[in-house]
């Protein structure tokens, strides 16, 4: 692999972590709900759901996914229910009118689970890191380098999108706008729950 084709990839990743989806609302709600601290753990399960998938890909299972309709479906419609079960959660919230309290939360695992799960419930993203990682290196070393890269970039975008949220968190964690944020976040994740569960392998 080539210094042109580490910046190539380098510079696609970063248009693709720049469009906000699922995991950067959930980073964003752990942000105002719990500050920084707790939202690290879902970005690095984000990251590591990212290079784990990635990995996957190359040992085969995106190829496998994108052959077998079985299979994508089943992990389709697991990968639908998590996301649809984490809409309804948020807006749950909304719903109850949970207090607004930053620092409650002591246990790192579930931000994590969450990040690292949403990531990996959804078949397309194996499918597409097979279709995207040749393009740009050919040997294993290699594609491990750029599954690397990406997953770093990932966890990096997460973690900065977490500490500005948390700074901001004063004005954003009033209830009003809080409870707004939640209602936002957890009809989206329905809805890409939904949509997930409609989409077709092409």
């Amino acid at each position: 692999m080539t210094f042109e084709s580490w910046a190539a990839f380098t510079a696609a990743s970063a248009v693709l972590l720049v469009i906000p989806g699922p995991t950067v609302l959930l980073v964003v709600s752990y942000a105002l709900g719990q500050g920084w601290r707790t939202a690290l753990p879902m970005a690095i399960g984000v990251a590591l759901g990212d290079f784990t998938a990635m990995t996957l890909s190359m040992l085969g299972l995106g190829a496998l996914l994108a052959a077998s309709a079985t299979l994508f479906t089943i992990l389709k419609w697991v990968g639908a229910a998590y996301l649809v079960y984490l809409g309804l959660h948020a807006l749950r919230d909304v719903v109850r009118g949970r207090p607004i309290e930053p620092g409650t939360s002591a246990s790192p695992q579930r931000p994590f689970r969450q990040g690292l799960l949403s990531n990996l419930g959804n078949p397309k993203i194996g499918v597409f890191f097979t279709s995207l990682l040749p393009q740009f290196a050919g040997s294993f070393p290699a594609l491990v380098a750029l599954a690397g890269t990406f997953a770093l970039m990932g966890l990096l975008w997460l973690s900065v999108y977490a500490v500005v949220v948390a700074r901001a968190g004063d004005v954003l964690r009033r209830s009003g706008i809080r409870r707004a944020l939640d209602a936002v976040t957890g009809t989206v994740l329905v809805a890409l729950g939904v949509r997930l569960a409609a989409a077709h392998r092409g």
